[in-house]
């Protein structure tokens, strides 16, 4: 057994025999399965349903200048600050995940008072 144990360690085996079509096989499954039975954190970003595009520069190694659009940013006038920081942090997740804290926010309005944009100071 410990010598069995010791050639797949070290990978012995020649093509085509039993034991490395066995070694390959456990490979392909770890790669292939594992995805479904744990999570590693990663998910799809959802960029592609934001209406307008969203800027990020950075703020002087201080952390990350972001610039969205209000209209997509679900946030309801005279919202509390904790419902503002959540919907903006849920409107630049897509971009900059979900591992960012936001620090302040300004909100721009145009000449006739309309909200236009959002301008966030967050970082990691």
């Amino acid at each position: 057994m410990k010598k069995l144990l010791k050639e797949y360690f070290y990978w012995t085996y020649a093509r085509g025999r039993i034991h490395y079509d066995v070694m390959v096989t456990l490979i392909l499954g770890f790669i292939f399965i594992t995805p479904h039975l744990w999570n590693y954190g990663d998910k799809p970003s959802s960029a592609g349903d934001l209406t307008q595009p969203i800027q990020v520069v950075g703020n002087d190694g201080k952390g990350l200048i972001i610039t969205v659009q209000a209209a997509n940013v679900d946030l309801a006038a005279g919202s509390s600050d904790a419902e503002a920081k959540r919907a903006l942090r849920k409107a630049i997740e897509p971009i900059t995940g979900d591992a960012v804290f936001v620090e302040h926010w300004e909100l721009r309005r145009d000449a006739s008072g309309n909200p236009v944009e959002w301008k966030i100071w967050a970082h990691r």
